[in-house]
């Protein structure tokens, strides 16, 4: 390759890849003085200066000018000097330029091995600066493999790779190779080396725009998501509002025959979704929280806590499998909340009135 040969090479990387010829030049200048030194066994400095206006690489040694040498790498007598340039001293430093005929093939291994580290430099800012953007965003992508339970997905335009590690995976959801899924995008990392987009499919943020997607009541502003509750896989509670009290905002949710919801359900593999009024009144709130179940009544017991009274037959539904469905209402209303069926709470209330008699009679008593 001739010198106007590599740099027309430089300027296509510049235009193509969006390599900066200058930053390109430094790090190629820096990599082939290493590499010279490396190849010719010179311990002293050497310079390589690249010249794209004038196509022109040149290779220097610098050397101190010394009365009597001792190491002749990085020393040059003053006499051997003074050939070369007549008004030389002692402790100057004396350039010279080197004719190499072995610096082509050091050059060209060179170029090859730093355009290889810049490329993936560069493509590593290139995604940090792309993805950091998007953080919070819903994004298709390709699941390409799967090593130690850690999904990788290709991602966006660019054929980035994001990393779905099992935290951030549905219990029970499998993932197939060239499977098209979509994720939330979490968080982007600069690890120095790589950059890794971490992406989930068990975070609230993915319901959230999946809702917004299909539901434009939400996007446009006039439906509000208050809260979202989730366990992933099984069960969400989403809590909403209508800022326009003539639209209904569980309506505009579910949509026409269950049409939107029913979207939102296949895309997270059938989770259960539950579509709750949000409300300022926290009994209100509690009740309508514990959908599907029918709810009697709710007594607030204490700070931030309630009694919830529902139907005997009601309290395994309202309770859920495994608590999940209670779990997920307190998680939407932040209140904690006890369950009971309607029975049950008749005897509390029915021991407690016996207990205040009780304690009523014996302060009579007492008086007389």
């Amino acid at each position: 390759m001739t010198n106007q040969d590599f740099f027309a090479a430089l300027e296509d990387l510049e235009r193509e890849r969006g390599i900066s010829q200058e930053e390109f030049i430094t790090a190629l200048e820096n990599a082939m003085g290493i590499a010279y030194k490396k190849a010719s066994d010179t311990a002293g400095e050497v310079i390589i200066k690249l010249n794209p206006e004038k196509k022109t690489i040149t290779i220097t040694s610098v050397r101190t000018v010394v009365e009597e040498v001792a190491d002749p790498d990085k020393e040059i007598s003053l006499e051997d000097a003074k050939e070369i340039k007549k008004s030389v001293k002692v402790g100057d430093t004396l350039s010279e330029e080197i004719k190499s005929k072995d610096f082509g093939r050091i050059a060209a291994q060179t170029v090859k091995q730093v355009l290889t580290q810049k490329l993936r430099e560069i493509e590593r800012n290139n995604t940090v600066n792309e993805f950091e953007d998007r953080e919070g965003e819903l994004m298709a992508c390709t699941v390409r493999r799967i090593e130690g339970g850690a999904v990788y997905v290709e991602i966006g335009g660019n054929q980035i790779e994001g990393v779905l590690l099992p935290k951030d995976q549905v219990p029970g959801e499998k993932y197939e190779l060239n499977q098209t899924i979509n994720v939330y995008v979490k968080k982007v990392k600069n690890t120095g080396k790589a950059a890794q987009i971490m992406v989930s499919r068990s975070s609230n943020g993915l319901v959230r725009r999946l809702f917004e997607n299909e539901v434009p009541e939400i996007k446009q502003g006039v439906v509000v998501i208050k809260n979202i509750a989730r366990e992933p896989g099984q069960r969400t509670k989403v809590s909403i509002y209508s800022e326009d009290p003539m639209v209904d905002a569980v309506g505009a949710c579910v949509g026409n025959k269950g049409s939107r919801v029913n979207a939102i359900v296949a895309q997270l593999g059938g989770e259960k979704i539950d579509i709750i009024p949000w409300s300022e009144n926290p009994l209100e709130y509690i009740s309508q929280a514990l959908s599907p179940a029918r709810v009697i009544k709710v007594v607030e017991t204490g700070d931030a806590s309630a009694m919830v009274v529902v139907p005997d037959d009601k309290l395994s539904l309202a309770i859920g499998k495994k608590g999940i469905n209670a779990k997920l209402a307190v998680k939407l209303t932040g209140w904690k909340i006890d369950v009971k069926s309607e029975s049950a709470a008749l005897a509390e209330l029915g021991e407690a009135a016996e207990t205040e008699a009780n304690a009523e009679a014996n302060a009579e008593v007492t008086e007389e």
